[in-house]
Formats: C-alpha cells, structure tokens, sequence
C-alpha cells in the first residue's frame, strides 16, 4: 500500500476545502438555520411531536442526513472530474498507485469534509433545539457509513459525468428527490398504508430511519435492516468502481 501517494491525494483534496473555509461553513450553517426557520417554526408549530419528539428536534437526523448526501456527492465528484477536465488524471494514472488507492484518496477525502459538514450542522441544531443521542456509536457509524458510501457513488458519478452539467444530474433530479421523500422531515408511519410500502423501496429510508434511531431510539424500520442495506449500498459501489478501473471505463480513453 502507497500510503505516501494516498496521502497526496488526500492532503491535495483537503486543502481546496481549507481555501474556502468561510464557504464550506457557511454554507451548511445558513442551510440548516433556513430549514429551521420553515421547518421548525412555520411547520413544527402545527405539529406537537412525533414518537414523543418535538418535530424540531425531530427532523435533526434527516437534515444532516440530506446535507452530508449531497456534500458527499458533489465533494467526489467534482474531486475526481476535475482532473479529468484537465488532463492531469493521466498523471495520477501513470503514478506509482494501484486504482485502490487513487480511489482511497479522492473518496476519504471527499467522506472526511462530508462529515466534517455533518458535525457543523449538528452543532447548529444543539442551538435551537435540545439534542439527544443515545447511541453515540451508532450515530458516528451512520454518519461515517454514510458519507463514506455517497462519496464512493460522487466518485463514480465523477467518472462518468463528460460535463459540469452532468455531475448535477443525478444528485438533482435522483438523490435530492429520494432523501425528501425518504422520510428526513416526516416519519413514514404518518403516510397511508399503501404509500409506507412504496417509499420502502426508496434507499434513503434505511439511512435516515438508522441514524435517527441512534438519536431518539425512533425508527421507521429495524436497526438491524438499516445497517445491512447500507453495507449493500457500500458494496455495490465499490464493485462499480473496482469495474471502472479495471476496464479503465472513461478514464484510459
């Protein structure tokens, strides 16, 4: 394992973060401060609790579930498309690095500014309404599991992408859609019988439904069910991408 040129990498994806440190925490900081606002005060005061949590309290785990998707995406993505754009992947390509470890770099870095932004918005939350979390190591696998596996789906989208417009197409039009429906504002039970079975084929229930059971111990399905799907999701990524470069699929060509 090159764990020097792994740590290029990293140390190369990470300091684009640092240069725009204001953006990178102001971003998510007035996103989640908005959401409060609409979701919190105008909706929340119509609703008293759900599952004997405040709706403010209550939406917490979906709103840093619906950021860290979409940073987790945009962050590998763009990492991994950029040096497509410039001609400097076939560099990277020729350098002393198994495709692993290329992958390791973009993706751990892209998952680690994802969780970083994850733990920002939760500090956020903690100032308009009282948290709980009772099961801290849960919430850090969900967080961590989650961000690592959308980064892995960004890095594939990354490479695929042939334009800037298509690394917003799916997180627009697929992954924005499945995480508001997939229960991050509302829980499924509240829906009518027939629509809680279709949005159990939405992926992003199992994600959403885990960590906030490791908050308030509320889940819309089992624990157990929600950590195997997101081992699947991280499965089926990292065989795309052991597929990519073993094929060298829009990368050698």
């Amino acid at each position: 394992m090159n764990y020097r040129g792994i740590a290029s990498i990293y140390k190369f994806e990470m300091s684009r973060t640092f240069r725009t440190i204001g953006q990178s925490v102001a971003s998510p900081v007035i996103s989640t401060v908005l959401y409060f606002i609409v979701f919190g005060s105008a909706i929340g005061s119509q609703i008293t609790d759900i599952d004997g949590v405040s709706y403010g309290a209550f939406i917490v785990p979906g709103l840093i579930m619906l950021t860290v998707l979409s940073q987790s995406i945009s962050n590998a993505s763009f990492g991994i498309y950029f040096p497509r754009f410039t001609g400097t992947i076939y560099e990277i390509l020729s350098a002393p690095l198994s495709f692993a470890e290329v992958a390791v770099g973009y993706v751990g870095a892209a998952a680690s500014k994802s969780v970083m932004i994850g733990i920002i918005v939760l500090c956020t939350a903690g100032f308009f309404v009282p948290l709980e979390i009772h099961h801290p190591f849960w919430m850090a696998f969900f967080l961590v599991m989650t961000c690592l596996t959308f980064a892995l789906l960004g890095f594939i989208i990354g490479i695929w992408a042939d334009g800037f417009e298509k690394l917003q197409l799916i997180p627009l039009l697929i992954i924005t859609p499945l995480t508001f429906l997939g229960g991050s504002f509302y829980s499924i039970n509240m829906l009518p019988e027939f629509w809680q079975k279709i949005s159990l084929l939405n992926p992003v229930v199992y994600l959403v439904s885990g960590f906030r059971w490791s908050f308030y111990e509320s889940a819309d399905v089992s624990l157990h069910v929600s950590v195997i799907m997101i081992l699947v999701f991280l499965g089926i990524c990292i065989g795309i991408i052991a597929w990519i470069f073993k094929t060298g699929y829009r990368l050698r060509n």
